[in-house]
């Protein structure tokens, strides 16, 4: 016996009788990965004090190997560091945390749980980006991007997503966000960008000569 199956054609004409047939009793989006993006303000003066500490932490050391590929990775958890950029920087990354995840849920009050926020400072020069990878152990991740130098066309500066479900290529056709397989976004300086640890990305090259420098953070809730 061999069982088979026939695509019939789709009727795009419905009579009223046919169109009265169903009625949407619920609907839910499951399994989706939210990503956030914040405008911090004031950017330009942040990250101008952001640019001058990160040089002072490279005199301080050569950083370590960690995702970066031809970059340069800061050592220890950054937001230990005094310095008032520092600080700022800390209270906006928690502060789209606490955003994101009320966003989320109602059910839970974040500021009720304790959180642990661990960051450090990634320097792209030209040719170096980041591999694909993951943050285990983290609720979210998020990127603060001090300089993001411009460019007209090509993927520099681009950062991508890989969708977290396999056997997705067949619903390329019908064009929706949701099954995308990868998404790709290029933030501007001063932006922070949120979304859930779990999702693999990756940071594409700079083909430029002017250094990409980010600050990235995970931060992970506790009872």
């Amino acid at each position: 016996f061999q069982y088979r199956r026939e695509l019939l054609p789709v009727n795009k004409t419905f009579s009223s009788k046919e169109t009265n047939m169903i009625s949407e009793t619920k609907f839910e989006k499951l399994f989706s990965s939210p990503l956030f993006r914040y405008d911090v303000a004031n950017h330009e003066a942040l990250s101008a004090e952001l640019l001058a500490e990160g040089a002072a932490m490279r005199r301080e050391d050569d950083g370590v190997v960690k995702s970066n590929r031809r970059g340069w990775h800061s050592t220890g958890n950054l937001f230990t560091r005094d310095a008032d950029c520092i600080t700022e920087l800390r209270v906006a990354a928690e502060m789209a945390v606490l955003k994101a995840t009320r966003k989320m849920t109602n059910k839970v009050d974040p500021e009720t749980l304790k959180m642990k926020l661990f960051g450090w400072m990634n320097v792209n020069p030209k040719d170096g980006y980041n591999a694909p990878h993951t943050h285990p152990g983290a609720h979210w991740s998020g990127v603060y991007y001090v300089s993001q130098p411009e460019i007209s066309e090509g993927s520099s500066g681009m950062i991508e997503f890989v969708a977290p479900r396999a056997d997705l290529p067949q619903w390329e056709i019908l064009k929706t966000n949701a099954f995308r397989l990868k998404k790709c976004i290029r933030p501007a300086a001063g932006e922070i960008i949120l979304f859930p640890s779990y999702l693999v990305h990756w940071v594409y090259p700079n083909e430029v000569e002017a250094d990409r420098v980010t600050v990235a953070f995970n931060a992970t809730f506790r009872k």
